[in-house]
């Protein structure tokens, strides 16, 4: 293992995780695909299980055993560089999840049609900017039946740290790409009936049976403030709404997200 005791922390090399932000990461070999951060040893393994390319590691020293050495023999001779806790919480400006990152190297993604083609349940998140809830949302997506997730370009990277940590690298274990503005006009083109998650009138309640009859359903997922867009809700086949009790308007659309998975999987 190549270990590197830092004594510097404006080295070069560090660069990537001290001076750049994930924004600027992601463009770092632009044209081709850049850099995430992936945080704690469960997301770095599961990152590694997709298949992505470590490219160096910033490990709290002494942090070697369990988990940690799985992961550390599995990346092979990649820079690992190691300083105290305090040294690297100064240097990176955040705590640390485990003592643990790594720099990875991002895919190209695929097209919507290229991962939807044999796909039944799908979801969608138009303009979710929170990369708290995009992690959640995904971690709620694997894990209750859905097929893959898309994103509208307005969306949180679901690979930023965070979104990242927060789905506990289920973002490495369900397909995602991003769908152009025109959502419905998409998806309809790929023979799915679309159902968006919204407060309206007309909305049908998440048990109707209608829903069960559907082979191909896209869900709709709306940003955390304002909702969908009426461009979207108009332009779907149907309105789903979440039956609400004592007085409460709405859910959180991560939470609601789960609710929806589950009643929509198709083993419901």
């Amino acid at each position: 293992m190549n270990f590197i005791e830092i004594n510097d922390i404006g080295l070069e090399e560090l660069k990537i995780f001290r001076s750049y932000s994930e924004r600027e990461l992601k463009t770092y070999y632009e044209p081709d695909p850049g850099i995430f951060i992936a945080e704690s040893p469960k997301v770095i393994k599961r990152a590694l299980m997709a298949g992505y390319e470590p490219l160096s590691v910033l490990l709290e020293k002494g942090k070697t055993d369990g988990e940690n050495e799985e992961i550390l023999k599995a990346i092979g001779d990649v820079p690992i560089f190691t300083a105290p806790y305090e040294e690297l919480v100064k240097m990176t400006g955040y705590e640390l999840a485990r003592g643990m990152l790594c720099a990875m190297r991002r895919k190209s993604l695929p097209s919507a049609e290229d991962i939807c083609k044999d796909m039944n349940r799908i979801v969608v998140l138009e303009d979710v900017m929170n990369p708290t809830n995009v992690g959640a949302i995904f971690r709620s997506a694997a894990a209750l039946g859905m097929d893959a997730v898309l994103l509208t370009k307005a969306c949180s990277d679901p690979l930023y740290r965070r979104a990242a940590r927060v789905s506990m690298g289920t973002v490495f274990q369900i397909p995602w790409t991003y769908i152009g503005d025109e959502v419905n006009i998409t998806l309809h083109d790929m023979d799915y009936k679309t159902v968006s998650l919204a407060l309206k009138e007309d909305a049908k309640d998440i048990d109707d049976p209608v829903f069960s009859s559907i082979d191909k359903l896209a869900l709709i997922l709306g940003t955390e403030g304002d909702g969908l867009s009426d461009k979207t809700v108009l332009n779907s086949d149907y309105k789903a709404i979440i039956p609400m009790e004592h007085g409460v308007d709405s859910l959180n659309v991560a939470a609601a997200s789960a609710v929806a998975f589950y009643r929509f999987s198709k083993r419901n």
